[in-house]
């Protein structure tokens, strides 16, 4: 068999032994929880929507991605987003479930054993922070947060990585990055998590983690050829972004008040502060844009309103509804300074992942930290912020957060090389120029025909593709 043929079978050949592995485990009946610890039919109802709204959210996220690159790039970007949902679905059930949130070893990852292809999950007691639902539900709400997490990175490696190389990106980010991560903060026994760090909805586990490997990723596959001659790259289009905006920002309810795991008043207040955030972050946006002198503008809105939601996300349920607007305000300002920063830099992280979701993560982690209110979450021995008072936990959050990044980075960073190492991480020049749609996939995002008028007043009909 030769070494193209191997290639090509061997990702057909894991997939069919996992299945044949995964049709030996024996069916389990659902847990029967204690008379006096009854399931929630309303915490089930609403967390089950929530798990809909989050996974909605992807397609969202290939909408807000696809409308940002060039043309001849926009079905390469939005499938590597996409496909994160066919790859964690699959890595999540079979093992990924269980190095997060399985049995704990030493408080760093989870034993692989305690959940392997999903064993003891439907007949497993619920989680100790969400006893009002199945074990089963809990899981699959956390499988949508880690599938959206590797497609965030997709945006700054668009438009020259190869796919099969992204794949193997996703696969080693979810077990290397993503699984102990969400160990350490949202497992009891998770180093940070003992550490007294709160991270509501995923800022620290979802948008640093992805913010550090967007930059890992950008820095190891260097520029494309157009940011080297500065070329301008005009969106293939802004309704596509628009349309992903919405989405994003209405499957965020789920992202962030979901997290309360309950129809509870935590999540109504989440749902609060996740609105107000975006709206408070869109406008900032815009209008600093304009003190800049340029014009108020889709993207500017849009962006900004991303980046709220992911300011919010870590905060959404330990801070009141009014701070979410400050919270807000000051992710964007940051995000869209730091973005213009990174234009006059050689750095190409092509749609600004970075700046936007890894400091917009850490800009929510730290402020959590400030403006967290025991009066708001009313968690016992929870969050309560430097603005009243305790300067402790501030701290405690600063101290996670450069640990997140530093592992998060460098572990990327790693990821990125030993890809690398294995096949060519990059599409060839000439692939590049073409276009990722075509070269990598064999489709083309837009075909038809546009009447030219030609200067001797005669019309002809001229391709696009």
């Amino acid at each position: 068999m030769s070494k193209r043929t191997v290639k090509t079978v061997l990702p057909f050949l894991l997939l069919v032994a996992v299945a044949v592995l995964a049709m030996f485990v024996k069916p389990e009946a659902d847990f029967a929880p204690a008379a006096d610890a009854p399931y929630s039919t309303a915490d089930i109802a609403w967390v089950l929507i929530s798990t809909a709204l989050v996974f909605l959210m992807t397609p969202g996220l290939a909408f807000f991605y696809g409308g940002m690159v060039h043309r001849k790039n926009v079905i390469s970007t939005m499938i590597k987003s996409v496909v994160a949902a066919g790859i964690v679905g699959v890595l999540w059930v079979t093992i990924g479930f269980s190095l997060s949130f399985g049995e704990s070893i030493g408080g760093f990852i989870g034993n692989p054993n305690t959940y392997l292809f999903f064993k003891g999950v439907k007949s497993g007691a619920p989680w100790p922070l969400a006893t009002t639902i199945p074990l089963t539900l809990f899981a699959l709400f956390q499988l949508m947060f880690a599938i959206i997490t590797p497609g965030l990175v997709v945006g700054a490696v668009a438009e020259r990585i190869k796919f099969t190389s992204y794949i193997i990106f996703i696969v080693l980010f979810s077990l290397l990055v993503y699984a102990p991560v969400a160990h350490w903060s949202w497992h009891p026994e998770g180093f940070l998590a003992k550490m007294g760090v709160w991270d509501f909805a995923g800022g620290t586990v979802v948008h640093i983690t992805a913010g550090c490997a967007a930059l890992a990723g950008a820095m190891v596959l260097k520029q494309r050829i157009v940011h080297q001659e500065q070329r301008e790259i005009p969106p293939a289009n802004v309704p596509y972004v628009l349309i992903g905006t919405g989405l994003l920002w209405f499957g965020w309810f789920g992202f962030n008040a979901g997290s309360a795991v309950g129809s509870t008043p935590l999540a109504v207040n989440a749902f609060g502060t996740t609105n107000t955030a975006a709206a408070a972050a869109g406008l900032a946006w815009m209008f600093f844009d304009v003190i800049k002198g340029k014009k108020p503008s889709v993207l500017g809105f849009c962006i900004g309103a991303v980046v709220g939601l992911v300011a919010i996300t870590p905060s959404a349920g330990f801070v009141g509804i009014s701070q979410s607007i400050i919270i807000g305000v000051t992710g964007a300002l940051i995000s869209n300074i730091a973005v213009g920063i990174k234009q006059k830099s050689r750095l190409d992280d092509t749609l600004d992942v970075f700046p936007c979701h890894g400091l917009g993560g850490i800009v929510g982690m730290l402020l959590t930290g400030v403006f967290a209110n025991e009066m708001v979450h009313g968690i016992k021995g929870g969050p309560h912020g430097l603005f009243y008072g305790n300067s402790s936990f501030f701290f405690t959050q600063l101290k996670a957060m450069l640990i997140v990044v530093v592992y998060s980075f460098t572990v990327s960073f790693l990821i990125f090389k030993f890809i690398s190492f294995l096949l060519p991480i990059r599409v060839t020049s000439e692939e590049e120029e073409l276009g990722l749609d075509q070269t990598q996939h064999n489709e083309k995002y837009m075909q038809g025909t546009l009447l030219v008028t030609q200067p001797n007043g005669i019309h002809r009909e001229e391709s696009i593709d």
